[in-house]
């Protein structure tokens, strides 16, 4: 029995009226404009099926190893002052998740959701430096062995929606389904000062499986 995600799941509900939609007025409207509404639909459902993509993900060994939140392009790595962290400064690696990037974000580590907050804001272009606290976002913190880490799903221009699948109280475990940004945004990892950072600005990563920092 094929076990589905909960991001192909999504994609076939969107993407499925779309593709019956074209195959009825490709039966029903003149030859010509019948064929090239109902491909030009098929070819509009099937986008939507790969941008709700969710594929399996491995993460790997050690539990110590944190991983990557999201699919995409490492953009900032900085220390910052964090409030929802005890107000102490912390570490930030920041991902940046292109259309074509697989959407479904992942737990970097092992632990409890011990709060899920969504904030309102504006949806400024999610690779700006003041989207981190200006746009409408999803805080998770969450519990770990080593310590508290925040994970951000951050809105963008055209990503206006964010999924939560996780709820506070969960256990979680590293590499496993938190929720999804839809249609490209930023996710940003918050963790203690001590951890040293497993990437570089410009690497592409892939949630669940690449290695962005060590607990120690």
């Amino acid at each position: 029995m094929i076990k589905l995600g909960p991001g192909w799941i999504d994609g076939f509900i969107i993407g499925a009226p779309i593709a019956i939609l074209g195959g009825v007025l490709a039966v029903f409207l003149p030859h010509i404009w019948g064929w090239s509404v109902g491909m030009t639909l098929l070819i509009l459902s099937i986008a939507v099926l790969l941008f709700f993509r969710d594929p399996e993900r491995n993460p790997p060994g050690g539990e110590e190893n944190m991983v990557a939140a999201a699919d995409g392009i490492i953009t900032n790595i900085e220390e910052v002052h964090l409030a929802e962290l005890g107000k102490t400064k912390v570490k930030r690696v920041s991902i940046f998740l292109s259309v074509f990037d697989v959407h479904v974000n992942r737990y970097p580590l092992s632990g409890r959701i011990v709060s899920q907050k969504r904030v309102g804001g504006l949806f400024l272009d999610a690779r700006k430096t003041e989207s981190a606290t200006r746009n409408a976002r999803m805080d998770w913190i969450i519990e770990t062995i080593w310590g508290r880490i925040l994970v951000r799903q951050i809105t963008g221009l055209i990503a206006r929606r964010i999924v939560a699948w996780g709820r506070e109280g969960d256990i979680v475990a590293r590499g496993e389904r938190l929720g999804m940004i839809r249609f490209g945004s930023r996710t940003d990892v918050f963790f203690p000062l001590s951890w040293p950072v497993q990437v570089k600005i410009g690497d592409r990563v892939r949630a669940g499986e690449t290695v962005i920092a060590r607990c120690v």
